[in-house]
């Protein structure tokens, strides 16, 4: 776990940490209310958000219903902010009851109660609506935004909007989407090829070329080396004038370790001579890809900091948990002299059972602001007035209007704010006809300490939540299907957002995107050119720019969950002022040959920390192969009574279009039962 650094106060300094760009959590990110972390003065002011809820007698009335409420504007630390997680741990840690009291009754009932307003839980309303048009529903969510993990980040700047994805980044799978995934989309308005072609300046980057920052720490000295060739398969050639070893002579790197990087990259050996292609798949599944590089391919030790974070993006974890045969399957090196065939195994990703002839360019689409643009489509579809437009295009530049999302006149509802703390069935489980919810929030006052809790009744509930939750809130759940739920580990990371004054810094540098293999945040780089409906990307390099950056908090050596527990610990107790100090010193000493002044040029920061993000896929590593129908995302997911369960947990595949198959599956499961 990362430990907090002391300041240097002359390098804050010149780093400009003392900036008002935003409100800063000076408590490491604990307890300080969802008030606590408010839009920055660059942005037009906000007012602060309460975090509690009232019941006035005839309806909840929460922060969401406050004027001027758009969480989508706010800086500082997001994702899982302050006041989103500390209910649930109460939970967890078995204290909430002794602060919350007894439940006040609200006297509401509905037909379905959705747990999670992310795509999973905005999906199962949307299908459960198709059978039922007249049906009630209630979405709680325990964030103060609807999305689940996928958030919109919006900034502005000269007034100009910025937006970007705060979590969930693009339409994308290793594998075909379902009948129900794709016809959902195309309901929305969402055709993914042709919002592709159309809408992404393939040309606006054209010079502009890939790096890695090599950080004194790690690689000895600092060093940024521009025009790094494709990471890609071997069987590609390289364009013109691109070696990789006239790329490698400008880094840090020991010659033993240039030359093995060289081969790794464009070498067409085969390191298992005599072994069959099933053979070798099977070795591959069973090795991490460092083992591979190390102990077959026989590299220099000092290659390993070079390629130890290529997994982090699509992982979470380095090279050193990730099964080499998943690296073969997307497009690492190493391999191309192996003549692999496609396979049944495919290691994590053996449920494609298409291993390398995996196409995902065939599906993919990255809305300006990621997948939030569905998660409002959603919500246009299903609160009348909420999400103003009428197309997937002018959703990106719509301003949602927070107050009608619980309207007591609404047939669907979305309650934000509201952490789903018990869900039992009025009687016994197997002859009810109705399922209490019970929903708390933290009350004004500080300690974090004091709750109020709320209870509705429903014919029937989809919890579209974090699965490791559900044993905690879902009391009457057999034992074995709770230790199923709670198997996985979600993988925590964090999309780092900028705001700067232009984008100079990388035109004069002439790099879109750098690997800082072993830095804090691991990747830098400029969004990709999306223009869409009335929102255009910036085109000018002295136009205001958001870029990204990405952390993955693990810690090499340790099984995947572990890895994940430990990031868990290391992002939940890291402030916002630590965040801010490394994002500062990081991009002063990665673009400062561009020119860059940290005090200068940032406008804005938002951290999208989320210590629960990917759901955990079985990795091979570390879990058993389990028969059909054993693993433990389908022991959990098995419908309890009128309690059926979403989330792309229950599939084990963090991709958008496993929450939606996820989400149809729970709603037939529920209504079979109705």
């Amino acid at each position: 776990m990362e430990q907090e650094e002391q300041p240097d106060p002359a390098r804050d300094r010149a780093l400009g940490m003392s900036r008002d760009i935003s409100r800063r959590d000076f408590l490491n990110g604990i307890a300080i209310g969802v008030g606590g972390v408010l839009a920055s003065t660059w942005l037009p002011s906000l007012p602060a958000l309460p975090r509690s809820a009232k019941y006035s007698g005839d309806s909840v009335l929460g922060p969401q219903d406050a004027p001027g409420y758009y969480p989508p504007a706010l800086s500082g630390m997001r994702g899982s902010h302050p006041g989103s997680y500390e209910v649930a741990h109460a939970v967890r840690d078995g204290t909430f009851w002794s602060g919350a009291g007894q439940p006040i009754d609200t006297g509401e009932a509905y037909d379905l109660v959705v747990v999670g307003g992310g795509i999973s839980g905005l999906a199962a309303a949307h299908f459960y609506r198709a059978r039922d048009p007249a049906a009630r529903i209630l979405i709680l969510d325990n964030h103060d935004d609807f999305g689940g993990h996928a958030k919109r980040n919006e900034f502005r700047s000269r007034g100009r909007l910025l937006v970007a994805n705060g979590g969930t980044f693009a339409i994308d799978s290793p594998f075909p989407y379902s009948q129900q995934a794709r016809g959902l989309l195309t309901e929305l308005g969402i055709d993914p090829p042709a919002l592709q072609a159309a809408c992404v300046d393939r040309g606006l980057y054209n010079g502009l070329k890939s790096a890695v920052f090599f950080d004194r720490e790690t690689f000895g000295s600092d060093r940024l080396a521009v025009g790094m060739p494709p990471r890609g398969s071997a069987d590609e050639p390289l364009p013109a004038g691109l070696t990789w070893r006239d790329f490698l002579a400008r880094s840090p790197l020991s010659p033993a370790a240039q030359r093995d990087i060289a081969r790794i990259q464009e070498a067409k050996t085969d390191y298992m001579p005599g072994l069959s292609s099933d053979e070798k798949r099977d070795r591959l599944s069973r090795m991490s890809y460092r083992d591979f590089l190390l102990r077959v391919v026989k590299a220099d030790p000092d290659v390993i900091p070079f390629y130890q974070s290529d997994t982090h993006d699509l992982y979470g974890v380095g090279i050193d948990a990730v099964p080499a045969l998943d690296c073969w399957a997307i497009g690492f090196s190493g391999f191309q002299g192996l003549n692999l065939e496609p396979g049944p195994k495919g290691g994590r990703l053996s449920y494609t059972a298409l291993g390398a002839t995996i196409d995902k360019k065939e599906y993919f689409f990255h809305f300006p602001d990621g997948n939030a643009s569905v998660a409002r489509l959603l919500v246009r579809s299903l609160v009348r007035g909420a999400v103003p437009g009428q197309t997937a295009q002018d959703v990106v530049t719509a301003r949602v209007d927070y107050s009608k999302l619980d309207a007591a006149d609404s047939p669907v509802r979305i309650r934000l704010n509201s952490t789903v703390v018990r869900v039992r069935h009025a009687g016994d489980p197997a002859s009810a006809h109705e399922v209490d919810v019970t929903y708390g929030t933290a009350v004004d006052g500080g300690d974090g300490k004091a709750y109020r809790a709320y209870t509705v009744r429903a014919r029937g509930v989809v919890m579209a939540a974090w699965n490791m939750m559900i044993p905690y809130v879902c009391d009457e759940l057999p034992e074995p299907q709770k230790d199923a739920l709670r198997y996985g580990v979600k993988v925590p990371l964090v999309y780092t957002h900028v705001a700067l004054r232009n984008s100079r810094p990388f035109h004069k540098l002439g790099v879109q995107r750098i690997a800082c293999p072993g830095m804090y945040h691991v990747l830098v780089g400029l969004e990709p050119p999306v223009s869409i409906g009335s929102y255009r990307f910036p085109r000018d390099p002295d136009d205001p720019i958001v870029i990204r950056m990405l952390r993955t908090p693990c810690k090499p050596g340790l099984s995947a969950r572990d890895q994940q527990r430990v990031g868990h610990a290391d992002l939940l107790s890291t402030s916002f002022e630590t965040f801010e100090r490394k994002i500062r010193d990081q991009l002063s000493r990665v673009l400062g040959g561009g020119g860059f002044d940290a005090a200068r040029d940032i406008e804005a920061i938002t951290v999208n920390r989320w210590p629960h993000g990917y759901a955990y896929e079985y990795n091979p590593l570390w879990d058993p192969d389990w028969p059909p129908g054993q693993s433990p995302c389908e022991i959990g997911r098995q419908r309890f009574g009128r309690i059926t369960i979403a989330c792309e947990d229950a599939a084990a595949a963090s991709y958008t279009d496993q929450a939606i198959d996820q989400a149809y599956r729970a709603v037939q499961e529920l209504t079979a039962t109705a």
